[in-house]
């Protein structure tokens, strides 16, 4: 038997008023699911915000060996 069948043989066992409230879930799954589209990769970059100090990329080796340290911003 396949996942539909399976569906309809309980919704057969249903009164109007249940079927009701699952028809209102149902609207809400798929509202849901059409919704919350992925996220394309590009897009996820962009909101990558980095915390570093503004000589990281050119000194990044430094500051991976431990030869510098990035100061607190006590601002």
């Amino acid at each position: 038997m396949s996942t539909k069948e399976r569906i309809q043989a309980e919704l057969d066992t249903l009164s109007d008023e249940d079927l009701e409230a699952l028809y209102a879930l149902i609207k809400q799954f798929i509202q849901s699911k059409r919704s919350a589209k992925p996220q394309n990769f590009m897009a996820a970059l962009r909101g990558i915000q980095i915390d570093a100090p503004p000589d990281f990329a050119t000194n990044l080796d430094l500051y991976v060996s431990g030869e510098k340290r990035a100061e607190p911003d006590l601002h």
